[in-house]
C-alpha cells in the first residue's frame, strides 16, 4: 500500500498529500498516524525544505477517522476497554497532531474538499489555510457520540475564538467555505482548479526569505499564543540575537541596501 502521505517537492517547497481517495482520505490505522509522524520529523530536519503544502487527493481533504474501525474496535480509536484506547490515541493519532505542531516549518493546508471532524483538526494545525469554492467543513465528533479526542478543542478556538469554535463542535453541523473565510477559519476561497496553484504562489513567497528567520518566526508566532506578554518579549529578544549572527542576515541587510536581488544560504 501507498504511504498515507506522498511528497512531492517544488524546491524549497514539500507538497503533502493525503493519498486514500477511496476512503476520503481518512486516518484508519497506526501506520498512518506513524507515516504523518515521520513525514514531519524528516522534513523538520531538512534545511532545504522552507515551506509546506498539505492537502488531499481526491474529492476530499480529509473526513477525519475511520468510522468502520470505530464499529468493529479497530484502528486508531476505541479499542477492548478505556485504557487501551486512551493510549491508542496517546500511540496514534496524538503523536500524529504533535509532530505537526513541532513542526518548525511554515504550513499551508489547501482544503481542497470535505474536511471533517481530525480532517478539520489537521488544516487548523497549519499556519495558512485557503479552501476551495467546493470544500466543506465541520467539527462533527458530537454527531458520532464522541468528543475531539485529536486536540481539536484546544486548536480551532485559538482560530475562531471560543464562542464560535463553542458552536460549531456542540452543534456539529457542516458548513461551506464561505462561511469558513468569514469567520476566519480560511483565508482565502479560490476556484477548485486554482487551489493548488494559489498555495504554492504563497508558499514560494514565503520560501524566498531567510530559512532560519521562517523557522523562528513561526515557532515565535506560536509561542506568542498562549505565553504572557513579557514573556514573549524575553523570547523575542533570544530569538532576534540568534537571526542577528545569521549570515542570511547580513545578506538580507546588505542586498537591500545594493539594491539587489538577494541569495540566501539557509546560514
Amino acid at each position: 500500500m501507498t504511504p498515507f502521505l506522498t511528497v512531492e517537492r517544488h524546491n524549497r517547497i514539500a507538497v503533502l498529500t493525503m493519498n486514500r481517495p477511496e476512503a476520503l482520505n481518512a486516518i484508519g490505522t497506526i501506520d498512518d498516524c506513524d507515516c504523518v509522524v515521520d513525514t514531519f520529523f524528516a522534513l523538520g530536519n531538512d534545511r532545504q525544505i522552507s515551506a509546506i503544502v498539505l492537502t488531499g487527493a481526491g474529492r476530499a481533504f480529509s473526513s477525519g477517522g475511520n468510522l468502520k474501525g470505530m464499529q468493529t474496535r479497530s484502528g486508531i480509536g476505541v479499542l477492548d476497554q478505556p485504557d487501551s484506547t486512551r493510549a491508542n490515541y496517546r500511540r496514534g493519532v496524538q503523536r500524529a497532531v504533535r509532530a505537526m505542531l513541532d513542526c518548525e516549518i511554515p504550513m499551508i493546508a489547501a482544503i481542497n474538499g470535505h474536511a471533517v471532524g481530525l480532517g478539520l483538526d489537521l488544516a487548523c494545525l497549519c499556519d495558512i489555510r485557503l479552501a476551495a469554492d467546493s470544500a466543506r467543513m465541520a467539527a462533527s465528533f458530537i454527531k458520532v457520540g464522541i468528543v475531539p479526542g485529536d486536540g481539536g478543542a484546544w486548536s480551532l478556538q485559538r482560530i475562531v475564538g471560543y464562542s464560535l469554535a463553542a458552536e460549531l463542535f456542540l452543534t456539529g453541523r457542516s458548513f461551506d467555505a464561505a462561511y469558513a473565510q468569514a469567520i476566519g477559519l480560511v483565508g482565502r476561497v479560490v476556484p477548485a482548479d486554482q487551489l493548488l496553484p494559489a498555495a504554492l504562489e504563497i508558499a514560494e513567497e514565503i520560501a524566498a526569505n531567510p530559512p532560519r528567520a521562517l523557522r523562528l518566526t513561526k515557532k515565535l508566532l506560536r509561542e506568542a499564543q498562549h505565553g504572557r506578554a513579557h514573556d514573549v518579549l524575553e523570547l523575542s529578544a533570544a530569538y532576534q540575537a540568534i537571526a542577528h549572527e545569521t549570515q542570511d542576515h547580513v545578506e538580507a541587510v546588505a542586498a537591500i541596501l545594493d539594491k539587489r536581488a538577494p541569495n540566501f544560504t539557509g546560514e
